[in-house]
């Protein structure tokens, strides 16, 4: 397995290199706005532990993910008012992994309404963080 690197964009995240959209952190976990969304309220949930994906890291840090996911979820489906969530996480880039951070795409859906394509636009700013202040919003709630 190719081993961890620590110049991942996520990474970079992480060290407060690169900016985000916070909307959730504890000790283990960071949950941000993907910047180019498929859905409003697309979030990223991540681990603050070094793991390139679900292959290599270990359990108890994939528990904080799954935790925090959960968490995302229902305040994502509250906050726009969702039909319901999408969950989707890739390994590898035969999985369809870009971003070699283990990271999970927590997406509210409208009945009807397709997720965008991957990376197919960056979403305005404005927008962006009026979708973070609504997921705080909803958090604040549960």
């Amino acid at each position: 397995m190719t081993a961890y690197d620590n110049n991942n964009v996520f990474a970079k995240i992480l060290r407060g290199e690169f900016p985000c959209y916070k909307v959730y952190e504890n000790e283990h976990v960071l949950a941000f706005l993907d910047i180019m969304p498929r859905a409003p309220g697309h979030t990223l949930v991540i681990p603050k532990a070094p793991a390139r994906n679900i292959l290599d890291i270990n359990e108890e840090d994939y528990l904080h993910v799954a935790r925090a996911t959960r968490i995302i979820a229902r305040a994502a489906k509250t906050a726009f008012n969702a039909d319901g969530v999408t969950i989707q996480q890739f390994n590898e880039a035969a999985g369809g992994q870009v971003v070699f951070h283990l990271h999970v795409h927590v997406m509210p859906r409208q009945e009807g309404i397709a997720l965008l394509p991957p990376a197919s636009r960056r979403e305005d700013v404005k927008v962006l963080e009026d979708h973070a202040d609504k997921l705080i919003s909803a958090l604040k709630g549960l």
